[in-house]
C-alpha cells in the first residue's frame, strides 16, 4: 500500500464538487437589485419623500462601504436622513426587501439538475462561500438546497475569506477528500479558482456568473452553463456518457 501511496499512477477520480454560491449556483446580483428597488418603493410609499435614483445611490454608498451582506442599510439611510428611524418607513422598506428577496432568489438554469445528476454519481457536494453563516443557510433553505450538500462552510467557519487556504482545507476536511480528489467551481477568478488551484483542486470558471468582465480564468476548464460540469466529471472519471435516462 505504501509503494501505491508514492506512485502517483493514474490521475485520481473526481470524489467531491465544491461550488462557490453567490453568481455560481444563484444569481445573487439580479436578486439583491431587485430586492434593493422594491424596498425603496415600499419606503417611498411609506412616506420617504426622494426621487427612486437619489435613494438607490445612497443605498449603493452605504453598501459600498459596509459590504453587500451588510444588515442595516435601511436603518443607516433613515437615521443619517432623519437622525432616528421611522419604524413604518423601516418596515415597510424591509418587507418589501424580504417579498422581493423570496422571490427573486433562484437558481441558475439547470442547477438542480447539475446537482441532482452529482449526487446520482455519488460525487460529493460542497459549498464554500465568503458570506456570513446564517446568510449562506437562508440562501440554501430559500433554495431548497438545505440537504443536498454534504459540506457548507461561511467566512464564519474559519474566519478567512477566500482565495485564503482555510475555507478549501476546511470544506475538503469536511468532505473526507484530498484536494487532487476535488473540483472547485466559483465565478471569481482572483478568490475561486486562485484559492482552489493553491492547495492544487481542479478549477472551473462559472463564466455565466461573471461580473468582472474577466478575459482570462486561469482555471482548468470554462463553462457558460453550469450542466457543462456533468460532462468534465464524467470525462475526468473516464465515464461513457450515456444517452437516454
Amino acid at each position: 500500500d505504501h509503494a501505491d501511496a508514492r506512485d502517483p499512477g493514474p490521475e485520481r477520480v473526481i470524489r467531491a464538487i465544491v461550488f462557490d454560491l453567490d453568481n455560481t449556483l444563484t444569481d445573487f446580483m439580479r436578486m439583491k437589485e431587485a430586492a434593493i428597488q422594491a424596498a425603496i418603493d415600499g419606503m417611498i410609499d411609506a412616506g420617504f419623500r426622494k426621487p427612486r435614483e437619489e435613494l438607490r445611490r445612497r443605498v449603493q454608498a452605504i453598501y459600498d462601504v459596509r459590504g453587500l451582506e451588510f444588515q442595516r442599510v435601511f436603518d443607516e439611510l433613515l437615521e443619517h436622513e432623519f437622525g432616528e428611524v421611522d419604524p413604518k418607513i423601516l418596515a415597510s422598506g424591509v418587507v418589501a426587501y424580504r417579498r422581493a428577496r423570496e422571490s427573486e432568489l433562484v437558481l441558475y438554469p439547470h442547477a438542480q439538475m447539475t446537482l441532482l445528476e452529482l449526487a446520482k454519481r455519488g460525487i460529493k457536494l460542497g459549498v464554500v462561500s465568503d458570506a456570513p453563516r446564517f446568510q449562506v443557510w437562508l440562501r440554501l433553505c430559500t433554495l431548497g438546497l438545505q440537504h443536498l450538500f454534504d459540506a457548507v462552510v461561511t467566512f464564519d467557519d474559519t474566519g478567512e475569506r477566500k482565495p485564503a487556504a482555510a475555507p478549501f482545507r476546511e470544506v475538503l476536511r469536511r468532505l473526507g477528500v484530498e484536494p487532487a480528489e476535488a473540483l472547485m467551481i466559483g465565478d471569481w477568478a482572483e478568490r475561486d479558482v486562485v484559492g482552489g488551484k493553491s492547495l492544487g483542486m481542479k478549477t472551473v470558471f462559472a463564466r455565466y456568473g461573471d461580473t468582472f468582465d474577466t478575459k482570462e480564468s486561469g482555471a482548468d476548464y470554462d463553462v457558460d452553463d453550469v450542466l457543462e460540469l456533468v460532462g468534465i466529471v464524467d470525462q475526468l472519471n473516464g465515464r461513457t456518457p450515456t444517452t437516454g435516462p
